[in-house]
């Protein structure tokens, strides 16, 4: 897409993961919604157990950290949230591919969580550690950060309404109206899950590597696993060298630990070279 282009907030094309979220959060709110109905004590037990309460958080149930943002409490609460995840969501994913969208998407979940169990504890009005937050805002507000700071300068067509804002200016209006939420805290919206999602989605992009978490972790560990097995390779060819001094032989091996044939040894390999296969 060209970052310079207008885009218009209607019928964007939805994406593997984008349309998978929204049916399933779809599919939880029908089945919370049937619950109640017909079983309001099971309903209030998902709702615990699956709801992010920080006291429970911090006593072990730490996958309310991600589980709290398939539950809703309102229809238009599900509308909004699939509303953005769908306008926002499917042009992250289509640049950065399925693992890298989901890894931020959750990312930003899970650090919205957490700030809102950290202000929980700091005696904000309205917020207490036995407060119950639902809702993927938290992710909501980390996509809509990425698309501000990677699509700044395009303009977006707030449907219905006739005229178009810059997408940086769309996010500063987001985070502005967060901010005095937080503040005012009215009408129980857990505001600082919104600015621990817009926060922390903004460092992940400044800060954390552009192949994502997941990827860089893999291959620093395949590095460091590779270095250790060099590295045993060499000390087993110091032993071995040693070992064949003491029984009058002379062997040689290169810096990374593999055997050099002398030159009149028949047996090399590799074309003829010194140094035989390297792996």
């Amino acid at each position: 897409m060209n970052r310079g282009s207008t885009i218009s907030l209607s019928l964007p094309p939805f994406t593997r993961w984008v349309k998978r979220l929204i049916l399933v959060y779809a599919a939880i709110y029908l089945l919370m919604a049937v619950m109640e109905i017909a079983s309001p004590f099971a309903h209030d037990w998902v709702r615990v157990y699956l709801g992010l309460i920080p006291k429970l958080v911090v006593h072990g149930m730490v996958w309310q950290l991600i589980t709290y943002s398939f539950l809703h409490f309102e229809l238009l609460h599900l509308l909004f949230n699939a509303l953005a995840l769908w306008m926002f969501g499917s042009q992250l994913e289509s640049d950065w591919g399925s693992k890298r969208f989901l890894e931020f998407y959750f990312f930003c979940t899970a650090a919205a969580a957490l700030t809102t169990a950290a202000v929980s504890y700091m005696h904000v009005p309205g917020l207490s550690p036995v407060t119950t937050t639902i809702g993927a805002s938290g992710g909501i507000y980390g996509l809509l950060v990425a698309f501000g700071v990677l699509y700044g300068e395009s303009e977006i067509m707030m449907f219905p309404l006739p005229f178009r804002i810059k997408a940086k200016y769309f996010v500063w209006g987001i985070v502005f109206l967060t901010l005095v939420g937080a503040i005012q805290e009215t009408g129980g919206v857990a505001n600082f899950a919104h600015l621990g999602g817009l926060l922390f989605g903004y460092l992940y992009l400044k800060f954390l590597p552009r192949k994502g978490l997941m990827l860089s972790a893999s291959e620093s560990y395949f590095s460091m696993r590779n270095e250790y097995y060099r590295w045993k390779r060499r000390q087993a060819a110091k032993k071995f060298e040693v070992y064949m001094r003491k029984h009058d032989r002379d062997v040689h091996f290169d810096e990374h630990g593999n055997y050099i044939p002398p030159d009149d040894d028949p047996r090399k390999g590799n074309g003829g070279s010194k140094s035989g296969w390297v792996n």
